[in-house]
């Protein structure tokens, strides 16, 4: 090594040290995790195991150490409670235990240069060894790596030391069986607190994972509520600017601020339609290249770029084509059937499509009833289904389904209701009001509820819903 070298390494001991006095020479509190089972069970047998350790090192300076009791009383108490302390305070418990053993083996060592303590376990006794691997697995298992290397090192140094450099007479020596093991539950403590926060951060990533996918899937569906009212919208902004258009027309001698006016209402549609369709238009451009689903509108239920929205109109269409993929289908229409509104005829339309999408992917056998009733209030629809024949096939759909028909409904100021029947069937319900509530867009397209709760209406027959 070169001067520069030596000179630069000497520099950064001063650095080194304290980071080392920073890391071992703290009272930190570090508990151990909340949870039952280490609550109890660890604690319990770590206590024991500090009583044993007390009890045996006393006895063992006592009777072949040539300790006085006082001393020894002191030194197993020393070792035993820093396994106890140890499970809330590791670094001041192997500071305690790690002291003990030094003031046990120069104690131990004047018996044995004087002759006594024959054959003695020195520098760590026996109780001493079991006391510090102790200590140091919980140390291992709740402090940075950084700090179980360098509490190792330190104790590997002192028993160096205090063997190798004081060393004694007639002794059994245990310092390199001390530091094999000390080194073992040390490496084990360390491995097992990686894997405890690995596995945490998978939860967690899980978690976040899951809600993500849920928030996605939320905006996606609206996305495609926005994409269908586009075309309902600019359906009547056109109507609008016609009728503008035509209405002076119709008058005789209209006055020039009835033209001025008409005109002006002209232009605003114009330029709102334009506005409509360049806010939109991106959304629209994703319905190209999309598969078909069974009733022949799309894998997410669209239609052609530019062909008309369905209504309840082509509900007799949808019943033919899913019968066509081997369902028992019903349908049964009462009351006075009269023209909704577009966006709830297209909504009504859509439930009704999911519902029955649903069985098909869930309920395979099943037979299926499709209920929908004119009030004067509104629509009320039903779609109940009877226990499948036969095992479902896995599903790829994301499991919102429900989440799409529920956002429809309640974009119209109505509600929609889905759980198991008792016969094992399962039943979708949905009502629309007939006047669409105009209170702004908090209703809707109201906050979306946290992804991780699970719905409380969780269907049993179906296990899964892919989105509408």
């Amino acid at each position: 090594m070169t001067e520069t070298g030596v000179v630069r390494a000497l520099w950064h001991v001063p650095r080194r040290l304290r980071v080392l006095r920073d890391d071992l020479l703290t009272l930190k509190s570090d508990p151990l995790p909340p949870s039952l089972w280490v609550r109890w069970l660890p604690h319990g047998l770590l206590c024991l195991v500090g009583f044993g350790v007390a009890f045996g090192a006393v006895a063992q300076f006592v009777d072949n150490g040539g300790v006085g009791p006082q001393l020894a009383l002191l030194l197993g108490l020393a070792q035993g409670g820093a396994v106890v302390l140890a499970l809330r305070r590791p670094v001041p418990a192997w500071l305690l235990t790690t002291a003990a053993m030094v003031v046990s083996a120069v104690e131990v060592r004047r018996h044995l240069l004087a002759g006594g303590a024959h054959d003695f376990p020195w520098p760590w006794a026996a109780a001493g060894i079991i006391g510090q691997m102790a200590v140091l697995l919980l140390l291992a298992l709740r402090v940075p790596t950084r700090v179980t290397v360098e509490a190792l090192g330190v104790t590997a140094f002192l028993t160096y030391v205090v063997q190798g450099l004081l060393g004694a007479n007639r002794y059994q020596p245990t310092g390199l069986l001390s530091i094999i093991l000390f080194t073992v539950v040390a490496v084990l403590g360390t491995a097992l607190r990686g894997r405890r926060e690995a596995r945490a951060e998978l939860v967690e990533q899980t978690t976040l994972t899951a809600e993500e996918r849920g928030r996605r899937t939320l905006l996606e569906e609206r996305s495609r509520i926005a994409r269908e009212l586009h075309d309902v919208v600019a359906h009547h902004m056109s109507v609008i600017s016609i009728q503008a258009q035509v209405a002076p027309h119709l008058v005789e001698n209209p006055s020039d601020e009835l033209k001025e006016n008409l005109d002006g209402i002209r232009q605003n549609a114009l330029e709102a339609l334009t506005e409509l369709r360049r806010v939109l238009g991106v959304l629209r451009s994703e319905q190209l290249g999309v598969p078909k689903a069974p009733d022949g509108t799309g894998a997410e239920g669209d239609t052609a770029p530019h062909a008309p929205q369905p209504t309840l109109d082509r509900l007799d269409a949808l019943v033919e084509n899913t019968r066509t993929a081997g369902l028992a289908v019903s349908l049964e229409v009462t009351g006075d059937r009269r023209s909704l509104s577009p966006g709830a005829e297209l909504s009504a339309y859509r439930i009704v499509q999911e519902a029955l999408s649903n069985v098909l992917r869930h309920a395979p056998g099943a037979s299926v009833r499709v209920m929908v009733e004119y009030h004067t209030f509104g629509l009320s629809m039903m779609v109940v289904n009877s226990r499948p024949t036969r095992p479902a096939p896995p599903s790829s759909g994301a499991g919102h389904g429900l989440l799409g028909m529920r956002e429809r409904a309640a974009m119209l100021g109505g509600g929609l209701w889905a759980g198991p029947e008792p016969d094992g069937g399962y039943q979708v319900s949905a009502f629309l009001p007939a006047q669409v509530p105009t209170d702004g867009l908090d209703h809707v397209f109201p906050a979306p509820a946290p992804a991780s709760d699970p719905d409380p209406a969780a269907p049993a027959t179906h296990p899964k819903d892919s989105p509408a």
